[in-house]
């Protein structure tokens, strides 16, 4: 038992090793009409006034420690939820960083975005 112990614990730190950041090099501003769905994106929106909603955060979890890291994808698509909780019509300067092993997962992704709402038609289309 006392090796077994040591040896399940290296097992599990080198399973569960973290993963390099997904960062965006440059963070550009887009036109509200080019926005992904969901509309989340890592820079800013250029073309239409909007309103900050607030800052939100989200955590993405594996199942398991032979589980895939989160997709940008999966993990766009929660920021997207809470945004809409909020009454957002987009998220900009989304981010996220490593996952890594936390009390509660096997790993875990946390990503922070800025929930925003359009108070006005995009420029040019008044």
């Amino acid at each position: 038992m006392k090796i077994l112990c040591p040896l399940l614990a290296a097992t599990v730190l080198a399973v569960s090793a973290p993963c390099h950041a997904q960062t965006v090099a440059e963070a550009q501003a887009v036109n509200a009409a080019e926005l992904p769905n969901p509309p989340v994106i890592a820079g800013d929106i250029k073309d239409r006034p909007y309103t900050v909603l607030g800052q939100i955060t989200a955590g993405v979890r594996k199942a398991t420690a032979f589980s895939k890291a989160a997709s940008p994808e999966k993990i766009y698509r929660e920021l997207w939820e809470r945004g809409q909780k909020l009454g957002a019509d987009a998220v900009i300067h989304a981010s996220y960083g490593a996952s890594h092993i936390s009390a509660m997962s096997w790993g875990q992704t946390n990503a922070t975005g800025v929930a925003i709402k359009f108070t006005g038609p995009a420029a040019g289309k008044q």
